[in-house]
């Protein structure tokens, strides 16, 4: 197999249209912020000629209403993995960029997304289990300045995953960013889009710039970085050891160049503090038999080695979470947890703990859970989310979060993570 003809093949994998990780969990969040995108610019002007402001105002009412059925049909698109893609709202020569490739035309955008959905021929022998998220749609605001009519670019977040099921380890290929639409009046529908402009949070960030501002945060880079950038995401990943538990659920908000960002759901489990972790692992596993705990082992240890009395280690694992629609707090524990944390004897230093719906930054490392390891990657993972604008949690420098998924003794390429929470407000989720 050469290298070079699976590129061209896959060169295609991601056209301008918003992606998104998994299949989709939630609603998109349609909103219309007329300062934030006056602060970024981007917007269409519409002269008016009328010397009667009631007909401006008029006319810019009727867009604000159409501007919110646009943001509903693109959610609708995205969910449906545009199956079918409304033709009505874009201009017949609209272009698409992204950081792979650049297609002009309804048409070549259609083929381009029905291919790696598995529609066509060519993305069946490609493509398996092409999977979106859309997490918002925002921007499109409509106002007006001197009798001109305003537009704002429409911006989505997204995730994409997609299994390169051409190769014999089938990969899995992860991209999360945003879309800029760029719109101006008229069409069919009263708005179309006439261009697309797609970027990867794994390489089109510019560094220190802020969060919440996209269309100054990303840049256009190279195509070579983003063909590194996916054909990195293709090689085979080895033997890896037996994983500890089914994992606790997750949305993948964004795949970013050295680190994740992720939203748990409130979740409820258990909790001891422990001096050795083989003895935490033995001890939260003797508790836990029947209960069905879920992967990872989530440690917190404080930097207070200087401290008179120094806080406990503690080592969590999951029991049970909110399903979708549940709300934001954690489930209540399972019976039996609570009928033994409460009987006291043997399990008097066992505790239930939980936690509610929150945004984890994440970091993984394969080397030994060792402190000087994990701490490293800690502070490489806080230097990754100043350089993108984001925003930790206060007073989570006081400890570290790290975590470790495999079974204990288990033989192959092991999987631990570093966890930082981030603030509310301080990532654009």
């Amino acid at each position: 197999m050469k290298i070079s003809k699976l590129t061209l093949a896959l060169a295609f994998l991601h056209s301008g249209d918003a992606f998104s990780n998994s299949r989709p969990s939630q609603p998109a969040t349609l909103s219309i912020s007329t300062v934030h995108n006056r602060r970024n610019g981007g917007g269409i002007f519409m002269s008016t000629t009328s010397t009667d402001a009631s007909s401006t105002t008029t006319q810019s009412e009727e867009l604000a209403n159409t501007m919110t059925k646009m943001k509903q049909v693109l959610a609708k698109e995205y969910i449906s993995f545009f199956n079918p893609m409304v033709d009505s709202w874009y201009a017949p020569d609209v272009s698409f960029d992204d950081p792979l490739t650049s297609l002009s035309g309804v048409d070549s955008y259609r083929k381009n997304v029905d291919m790696l959905a598995g529609r066509t021929l060519m993305g069946k022998i490609l493509f398996d289990d092409a999977g979106i998220n859309l997490h918002s749609v925002t921007g499109g605001a409509i106002t007006e300045t001197n009798g001109n009519i305003e537009i704002a670019n429409v911006i989505t977040r997204w995730t994409l995953r997609v299994t390169a099921k051409v190769l014999p380890w089938k990969p899995e290929a992860v991209f999360s960013g945003v879309s800029v639409y760029k719109l101006q009046p008229g069409g069919k529908e009263g708005i179309t889009i006439v261009g697309q402009t797609d970027y990867w949070d794994s390489i089109n960030i510019k560094e220190g710039t802020d969060s919440s501002m996209p269309l100054t945060q990303y840049t256009k880079v190279p195509k070579t970085a983003a063909v590194q950038d996916f054909l990195g995401q293709l090689q085979p990943d080895g033997f890896r050891a037996v994983a500890a538990a089914p994992e606790l659920p997750f949305l993948l908000l964004r795949r970013g160049d050295g680190y994740e960002l992720r939203k748990y759901p409130g979740f409820v489990g258990i909790e001891t503090p422990y001096e050795r972790r083989d003895f935490g692992f033995g001890s939260l596993g003797a508790f836990a038999q029947g209960m069905s705990p879920m992967a990872p082992s989530i440690m917190k240890v404080y930097n207070d080695n200087d401290a008179a009395v120094p806080k406990d280690k503690t080592m969590m694992w999951p029991l049970q979470y909110s399903n979708p629609g549940e709300g934001g707090e954690a489930p209540a524990p399972p019976s039996d947890a609570v009928e033994k944390a409460g009987a006291g004897g043997q399990w008097r230093a066992i505790s239930l703990a939980s936690q509610s719906e929150r945004v984890i930054a994440i970091r993984t490392f394969e080397d030994a859970a060792m402190g000087p390891v994990v701490r490293g990657t800690e502070r490489e993972l806080r230097a990754m989310l100043k350089r993108d604008g984001l925003t930790p949690l206060e007073g989570s420098e006081e400890f570290v979060v790290f975590t470790q998924y495999d079974a204990v003794h288990s033989m192959g390429k092991r999987r631990s993570e570093v966890w930082v929470e981030l603030k509310d407000g301080g990532h654009p989720f």
